[in-house]
């Protein structure tokens, strides 16, 4: 396997080599443009939140919400949230589609905040990581250095609502075995072993509480848009066995990931696969929009 650019193998980097990296990254799209110019000047029941701004460039990179307004106290609380990894598109444009197209159906019923881009710098770069070489979706913990992850918990503290549900968009791309695990071994000075890379669409459950029912009716509503991946020879996604079909399990807290900052009752990552010869960005992104509603319409049939 060929070696990664950047460091020596078996040494973690140093600063000197995160920085190598950093140099390396450029910009390839407008968070601007295909993201900001998205956000809904004005949406009916809901204010528009800037709850902070990227450090890197606070004017460039400045974070919103969108949060029911006012929050009702007899509606359980949803939380969307997109762009933990910032390369993953469908995650950002689905959450975005959910917004303009299909929020307003459900506001009879639940409260929202919607996060569309967590990791704007990512997304304009096209990269898992943060300028730091930060994997924003490890860093979900108490005085995180990661400022995506750091701002977002600190703005839904203030909120100081509980969540029933917390639903997370992200993609599984080929990039994961060409770049970006080859970059996670260099980086922390390990052997780096390549992953299945499943073709379709699959959802990671939390371990302590996988909700089944609510994560096969996310499965049913995707499989109107797409193909479920298939689970590999040895039954597994990604390394880790299948629990239902197009469903495995994470720790969510003891991993720091976004899908684990909440306490929420109901908790899905979603993964479509925008590689697959079987998908087009389009319907990853509608899938991003399926996994939403089906989740939702399952909270609503069992008056949840």
């Amino acid at each position: 396997m060929q070696e990664y650019p950047i460091g020596t193998p078996g040494q973690p980097w140093s600063d000197e080599e995160k920085a190598q990296w950093k140099e390396k990254q450029s910009i390839q799209r407008s968070y601007r443009e295909e993201v900001l110019e998205k956000i809904p000047d004005s949406l009916d029941g809901f204010s528009i939140v800037q709850y902070g701004a990227l450090p890197y460039d606070e004017e460039k990179y400045p974070l919103y919400a969108l949060v029911s307004e006012p929050m009702s106290q007899t509606k359980p609380t949803i939380l969307v949230t997109g762009g933990v990894h910032g390369y993953e598109t469908s995650g950002v444009q689905g959450a975005l589609r959910f917004i303009n197209n299909d929020v307003m159906r459900y506001t009879s019923r639940f409260n929202f905040v919607i996060v569309p881009c967590i990791s704007p710098w990512g997304y304009e770069t096209i990269n898992r990581w943060n300028p730091m070489a930060m994997d924003p979706n490890r860093s979900f913990y108490k005085d995180s250095p990661a400022p995506e992850s750091a701002l977002v918990m600190q703005f839904l503290d203030s909120l100081d609502v509980s969540f029933l549900m917390h639903i997370d968009l992200h993609e599984t791309t080929d990039t994961d075995n060409s770049e970006f695990r080859p970059a996670l071994a260099a980086r922390d000075g390990i052997t780096n072993t390549n992953w299945n890379i499943p073709d379709g669409f699959y959802t990671v459950a939390n371990t302590q509480a996988p909700q089944m029912d609510f994560q096969k009716a996310v499965i049913e509503s995707v499989r109107k848009v797409t193909h479920i991946a298939p689970s590999d020879d040895e039954g597994r996604l990604i390394g880790e066995p299948v629990q239902s079909e197009g469903v495995i399990c994470y720790d969510k807290k003891k991993l720091h990931l976004c899908g684990g900052m909440t306490d929420a009752t109901f908790v899905t990552t979603t993964e479509v696969y925008p590689d697959s010869q079987q998908a087009t960005p389009e319907q990853c992104n509608q899938a991003q929009v399926a996994a939403i509603t089906g989740a939702l319409d399952y909270l609503m049939a069992a008056n949840l």
